[in-house]
């Protein structure tokens, strides 16, 4: 009975098509992600920490962007100082079980975070209570901060420097859509960091 409100693959590719149009028609993407790369390539020539984090989906993408930069997406080359925030498993679990689940990623950045590291937050809505957290944490140690998020960025697009927003509040559109812009964002910061890595 489900088969009715489920949209077809055609259907669903045909609205993937629909919204990278329409996010290849935003006047102001292309400079927030080269705005993104410039504030992570200035960061990790430094040696300071980049450091992803989310929920769900989205921790497995904060999983996937760490694992590009910190082995390698196209080239081989020296690693970069990427920290992903949802990947310890034993202080998600004793903080979140001690303390709170809101402060968790807000926690580690004052464990690693540095002024002039970044930190790279990955929320379909905007508004993760513990993402949230973390900007604040971020701004207080003098990072920059990339949030990246579905349509409208929600309450962390008010704390962050750049705000990339795809233009869905549909959660499997958004993720599909943020899996193009984190690896044109790794392809990008890899090209430029080539010289100083190899």
């Amino acid at each position: 009975f489900m088969g009715s409100l489920v949209l077809s693959i055609g259907d669903q590719l045909q609205e993937q098509i629909r919204l990278l149009e329409q996010l290849l028609g935003s006047s102001s993407l292309n400079h927030r992600v080269d705005t993104s790369v410039e504030c992570i390539t200035t960061c990790l020539k430094q040696g300071l920490p980049l450091l992803v984090c989310g929920n769900g989906g989205s921790a497995s993408d904060a999983l996937h962007i760490s694992g590009e930069l910190v082995g390698f997406f196209l080239h081989k080359r020296h690693a970069f100082n990427v920290i992903c925030l949802n990947a310890n498993v034993s202080v998600l679990t004793a903080w979140s079980n001690d303390v709170d689940y809101k402060s968790v990623f807000a926690r580690q950045v004052e464990a690693h975070g540095k002024p002039g590291g970044v930190l790279w937050g990955i929320s379909t809505s905007g508004n993760s209570q513990n993402v949230i957290q973390a900007f604040k944490a971020s701004r207080e140690l003098g990072m920059k901060s990339i949030a990246l998020t579905g349509e409208g960025g929600g309450k962390v697009g008010e704390l962050c420097d750049v705000l990339i927003e795809v233009p869905s509040k549909v959660t499997p559109r958004v993720q599909e859509l943020h899996l193009a812009v984190y690896h044109y964002i790794c392809e990008q910061v890899e090209f430029h960091l080539s010289e100083v890595a190899v």
